[in-house]
């Protein structure tokens, strides 16, 4: 399944699958997929959950006296801790476009899309990434969502409070109109949904499609999909509100915001999942954060910049050090991986579980999936 013939290299790379890094320009890259990378056998996942915080990093989520205990002392002993998983730079956005795209920053995503303009694309580089700048990416640049759609998978993005005040956006697919100022980058009382904190709104291919108001939901109607496998997307992707995410402190409902408040919402939502038939038959569930602190711009993973910005951590190749915790019934509790993981490691990841090939930054050779450090019990086949 190579990329050998010119027009379908093309195609290819414009849906950012296949890529001809420019040392090898001379000789076309076989297209990487799961199941064919040499990466370690994925479990038998068949439900994957995420949900992403806000701006934290290791240190003070899963250090002493953490503020979050349900997450660092209650989830972490059920399944495994990631203690070298980085963010992919600074602000919000361009780490949740690069979670479900592969797309690297520009400077618009870079700075959280202020206003929700078009992308204007002036070219392509390795590894399918765009050349250009803004925040609405063309339909040709594909998603997480869109390969899940084309192989007959489900999709959801719960997103807390979308469409609470009508004014603000609407309750399926709510964004504001393109090329206006997003006004949903901060929290009003009643409704704390941001933009900038539901990625699949920034993908012409999914804005433009029927499928956007019935896959970008508001939070409340994951309780009911979670009684049945039946109606557990196969893959959930949970957005807390401003508030919620750990991100505002205090907010603006008088809430104390930050890790508190996050770890609250944990608390009532995650046992929710773990007690799903879905989750206990065949499920993972991802909780990390988008970024660190602003003054941590590390990087791991050979983390290319892109060709739309030099800097994606701002002062730094990455977006700092931010601790994951998965559990699965494939996973032993109390395990830790001192294995280095970032974003771009996740898509593949469950690029690899769904057998789909790998979107942008995804794709570089010797970026590692989760492998068995992370899948650790006997359950595994």
């Amino acid at each position: 399944r190579g990329c050998a013939v010119a027009s379908s290299l093309s195609l290819m790379l414009l849906a950012g699958v296949c890529t001809r890094p420019s040392s090898l320009a001379s000789s076309p890259q076989p297209m990487a997929s799961g199941g064919a990378t040499g990466e370690a056998a994925m479990p038998p996942v068949r439900h994957v959950f995420v949900i992403l915080l806000e701006n934290k990093p290791f240190t003070t989520t899963f250090g002493p006296n953490s503020p979050a205990p349900y997450l660092a002392d209650t989830l972490v002993p059920q399944g495994a801790l990631l203690t070298q998983y980085y963010g992919i730079g600074h602000f919000s956005l361009d780490n949740y476009l690069a979670i479900i795209s592969g797309q690297a920053p520009n400077l618009s995503t870079q700075s959280d899309c202020g206003r929700f303009t078009e992308f204007k694309q002036t070219g392509m580089a390795d590894y399918g990434q765009v050349i250009g700048e803004g925040c609405v990416y063309p339909a040709s640049v594909k998603t997480l969502a869109d390969q899940l759609t084309s192989h007959s998978l489900t999709w959801k993005g719960y997103m807390e409070d979308m469409g609470k005040d009508p004014s603000r956006e609407a309750a399926t697919c709510g964004h504001v109109a393109i090329g206006a100022r997003d006004h949903t980058n901060r929290a009003s009382r009643g409704d704390q949904y941001a933009d900038k904190h539901n990625p699949f709104v920034y993908f012409h291919s999914i804005i433009d499609s029927p499928v956007c108001q019935t896959s970008v939901v508001p939070l409340a109607g994951l309780q009911q999909d979670l009684m049945d496998s039946a109606t557990t997307p196969n893959f959930v992707f949970i957005t807390p509100n401003l508030c919620h995410d750990g991100h505002d402190a205090p907010c603006v409902d008088g809430e104390p915001g930050g890790l508190v408040s996050a770890d609250r919402f944990l608390r009532r939502w995650v046992p929710r999942i773990l007690q799903s038939p879905a989750f206990r038959a065949d499920g993972l569930l991802i909780v990390t954060f988008d970024e660190a602190s602003s003054s941590d711009a590390t990087a791991c993973c050979n983390e290319q910049p892109g060709p739309n910005s030099k800097a994606p951590g701002g002062t730094g190749p990455g977006g700092g050090r931010i601790g994951a915790v998965l559990v699965s019934p494939f996973i032993t509790p109390g395990t830790r991986s001192t294995t280095p993981y970032n974003h771009y490691s996740m898509l593949r990841s469950i690029e690899d579980i769904f057998s789909l090939p790998y979107l942008g930054y995804a794709a570089p050779p010797g970026l590692a999936s989760f492998g068995p450090d992370v899948f650790t019990h006997p359950r595994m086949p």
